[in-house]
């Protein structure tokens, strides 16, 4: 089988780097249609505005209604067209720049302009739309056939989020390297349709390495509201590094845990990342991971502040048929937990999440 990558067609990160939105999206279209919450409207929509305005682009702003859902996403195509846009852009998180690409995609493969505000996930770069039903559990990842033609971010903007979200960005981009690993051991086919290239692999295990040494002192750099080169790292392996790496490089155990968690109640307060940071710590301890890759790893998520016990997910009372669901879900046909090993049961999952549970109560 064929190696496959995929990635944005450009990526520009910096300080005050929205301020040159319009110098970015010049050649693009004429009318921007901008996808976004009405707090990040408030934030960023001047700057937005300005910039689009010293190109002589016009522009209309579309409030996001707050789950990337079949029926948002419907209303989003039906207010695009209304306005007669021709390029999407999805300002905010991962649920907005998700609705902005599947929207996009649904119109014929609109272009598409991601500006993240916060460095919580890996969805920027991507070219896979997460979809989910007005519960908030996952029915869908969407696959569109091309990632966003710029992803555009401004630290400025990510040093000025609450610190949980960095936090939240850092745990899932902790279990790239892990998964693109499990994957490419076992020869799984990632979401670029192709086997795990030197390219992927590279750049999951630099993600990795950039959030060990620099994820503590970016943490403390948010804290203080300020863009360093430490922050500098650890957006560039949370959002640029990691997109690439968990599409071009394969998912496994850990997002497959994160996902089974949307079965307990008590977790869905909780961000992807900090769910996957836990998936991750199973995934180590299903892979018999060597101890000093465990101490590394758990101790960087007691560092900065990502879960280590099920208390940490928000579930203060551990419900056995609840994590036995947790377990259930990770192992069906279609999830990633076989990348790590085909055979692996629901019986070493729940045993694995009440480990990690253990361990981080220790």
């Amino acid at each position: 089988m064929s190696i496959g990558i995929k990635a944005p067609g450009k990526y520009t990160q910096g300080a005050g780097e929205l301020s040159k939105l319009g110098m970015n999206v010049k050649k693009m279209g004429n009318k921007f249609f901008i996808l976004c919450s009405a707090n990040t409207r408030k934030r960023i929509g001047t700057v937005m505005e300005e910039s689009l305005r010293s190109v002589e682009k016009e522009y209309v702003f579309c409030d996001f209604n707050g789950e990337c859902s079949k029926a948002e996403i419907s209303r989003v195509m039906e207010e695009f067209e209304k306005a007669g846009c021709d390029v999407m852009v999805g300002a905010g998180g991962g649920k907005v720049i998700d609705t902005a690409k599947a929207s996009a995609e649904n119109l014929g493969g609109k272009p598409v302009v991601i500006i993240p505000t916060v460095a919580s996930n890996d969805a920027p770069c991507s070219g896979v739309a997460v979809i989910y039903n007005e519960a908030g559990v996952v029915v869908k990842a969407l696959l569109t056939k091309h990632n966003p033609d710029l992803v555009l971010v401004d630290t400025d903007v990510i040093a000025h989020a609450p610190a949980r979200l960095l936090t939240a960005g850092m745990g899932d981009a902790l279990a790239t390297w892990f998964e693109t690993r499990a994957c490419k051991r076992s020869g799984a086919k990632s979401m670029a349709r192709g086997l795990c290239s030197n390219t992927a692999y590279m750049m999951s295990r630099l993600c990795y390495d950039l959030l060990i040494q620099d994820g503590v002192a970016a943490l403390e750099a948010v804290k203080r509201q300020e863009s360093d080169q430490h922050l500098e790292n650890v957006v560039e392996a949370s959002i640029y590094l990691s997109g690439i790496g968990f599409e071009s490089g394969g998912l496994a155990a850990a997002h497959a845990i994160n996902d089974g968690f949307a079965y307990v109640p008590a977790a869905h307060g909780m961000y992807h990342g900090e769910k996957v940071a836990y998936g991750l710590l199973c995934q180590l301890l299903l892979e018999k991971a060597p101890q000093e890759e465990w101490d590394e790893v758990f101790g960087f998520c007691k560092a900065v502040g990502l879960p280590t016990k099920l208390a940490d997910l928000g579930i203060a009372e551990v419900k056995e048929e609840e994590i036995r669901k947790v377990a259930e879900a990770a192992c069906v046909a279609t999830q990633s937990t076989k990348n790590v090993r085909a055979d692996i049961t629901p019986d070493e999952v729940y045993a694995a999440v009440m480990k990690v549970d253990e361990l981080g109560r220790k």
